[in-house]
């Protein structure tokens, strides 16, 4: 069911970063949430928090308090550690979106939504191996 069509949206945030990745999905103004969790919610070793596992098991259970608080599909917002730090989104998004997508919701539009510093504070020193 497509949006047009009536259908309850909301928007799915996922942070994941190299050391962890959290899931909050939102009403579509972004004001009243719907469910959340983190990596340290579902493994028990802090290494795991980020890894594509644990962001599966994140992303069925949230989609399961999603679907009965009846929503449909979800826009996915992603980002990462972003700032003066890498911009790339860690291990734990593709893996999140593929689980809510399997889950039964619906996705929407995927957006990037990573802070990009327009001249920041400095960026960290080289750490040379």
């Amino acid at each position: 069911m497509s949006e047009a069509e009536g259908g309850k949206w909301g928007i799915a945030h996922v942070h994941a970063s190299f050391n962890n990745t959290l899931i909050t999905v939102t009403d579509q103004t972004g004001a009243e949430t719907i469910a959340k969790s983190s990596g340290g919610a579902v493994v028990k070793q802090n290494r795991d928090e980020a890894s594509p596992y644990a962001a599966m098991q994140m992303a069925e259970k949230v989609a399961e308090e999603v679907l009965a608080a009846g929503v449909e599909g979800v826009h996915v917002r992603v980002r990462g550690p972003g700032g003066n730090q890498n911009k790339s989104p860690g291990p734990g998004a593709q893996a999140t979106i593929r689980a809510l997508a399997r889950a039964g919701l619906e996705i929407g539009r995927i957006e990037d939504v990573t802070p990009i510093p327009h001249d920041g504070t400095r960026a960290p020193k080289n750490s040379r191996l």
